[in-house]
């Protein structure tokens, strides 16, 4: 059996098993196979074996004395160093029951007793080329991550300073003399460009930053509170520039999430209203209780609506609309939300009729009071 296509020249392989018989039986063509082999006797000295050695593969028995196969591979599945370990179950051929458990308790695979070794090397080959697949995956990802971290902390530092320097101009150049139509247009432009690759950068670290982190732990949130700041903190500029006008709700219901992420749910949802709105825009701000117990936020603008085509691609990475590219933007916000929120349990969507509007909204877990 050839296994040279490994990248490990010698893959470590964890055997736990009570019975010696299998265990030399297993012992003896794995290693004539190439492979490193590890024995354990028992599930306490297999735990300790595995999070030791951390072993490429673990073939594990299901029927031990004391910690059977199942307790051994949920306990290794519990700990960090030895979840992402792929562990095949060694199992009676008419145990169906132990088989579906197995996979239930976390393993990927499963061989049957009596051995047939071109069946046993042919799961492990395959498991162990997955394994290789995914640490690759896994550490390009890696990699991916950091050079995108560096390349927009980098950029954001010159652009930071066309932007001030750009500034720093229109001033100076106002009180002094009067400056023609074509220096203040010129300077406008170098400004909204800086502006807007900052926008880019700081939507790629946000969307970056929601695949990276892991957990999120949810907490309550108070939505009306959230949507106060945004609209008087964060949107108050973009607001006069476009004559807004938001109406809020008297009262909202509280849900679930992370403030940081949920906010940006509602500056890009208002923008985008106060952007692709009516002129002046008007955007109603409000909540639904909906009945599995979450709540449906969401932004009604008197835009000109979309149709179903649009609707169909909005929430893709780098959309823009034929009707919307005459507006600033980078056609990541939506993206972003849609990552966002399903990230904190919940969905996204709009609904939009050509001539009437559209209504923007996002669903997140609501909070149960006893």
């Amino acid at each position: 059996m050839d296994t040279a296509h490994f990248s490990k020249p010698q893959a470590t392989i964890l055997i736990i098993d009570d019975v010696p018989d299998n265990i030399n039986v297993l012992h003896r063509f794995l290693c004539q196979a190439g492979f490193r082999v590890l024995v354990a006797y028992d599930g306490e000295d297999g735990i300790a074996t595995a999070e030791y050695a951390l072993p490429d593969l673990i073939l594990l028995d299901v029927m031990m004395p004391g910690r059977d196969g199942f307790s051994v591979c949920h306990h290794l599945k519990q700990q960090t160093i030895t979840a992402e370990i792929p562990i095949i179950f060694m199992t009676a051929l008419t145990d169906i029951e132990h088989k579906v458990k197995g996979f239930h308790s976390g393993a990927v695979d499963y061989i049957t007793k009596p051995f047939q070794q071109e069946e046993v090397l042919a799961r492990l080959t395959t498991q162990l080329s997955l394994r290789q697949a995914q640490q690759q995956l896994m550490q390009r990802n890696r990699e991916l991550d950091a050079y995108a971290h560096t390349v927009s902390h980098d950029l954001k530092n010159p652009l930071s300073a066309i932007i001030s320097l750009s500034d720093l101009l229109l001033e100076s150049l106002s009180p002094n003399k009067t400056p023609s139509e074509r220096q203040l247009r010129e300077l406008s432009f170098i400004r909204q460009a800086g502006q807007q690759a900052v926008n880019i950068i700081d939507a790629l670290l946000l969307l970056a930053g929601v695949s990276r982190q892991k957990t999120v732990q949810l907490i309550e949130l108070d939505m009306l509170s959230i949507m106060h700041t945004v609209i008087e903190q964060r949107l108050d500029l973009f607001i006069k520039r476009y004559h807004g006008v938001i109406e809020l709700p008297a009262y909202c219901p509280n849900a679930l999430g992370y403030a940081p992420w949920v906010e940006e749910i509602w500056v890009n949802y208002i923008s985008n209203g106060l952007k692709y709105g009516g002129s002046p825009p008007k955007l109603r701000l409000g909540a639904t209780p909906e009945e599995n117990g979450h709540v449906r936020y969401w932004v009604r603008d008197n835009g000109p609506g979309l149709s179903k085509e649009e609707t169909a691609t909005l929430f893709k990475p780098f959309n823009r609309l034929e009707q919307t590219k005459k507006v600033d933007g980078h056609g990541l916000g939506l993206s972003i939300v849609q990552q966002i929120v399903e990230r904190l349990g919940g969905q996204v969507g709009v609904n939009s009729q050509l001539g009437h509007g559209s209504e923007f909204y996002f669903i997140l877990p609501g909070c149960h009071r006893h």
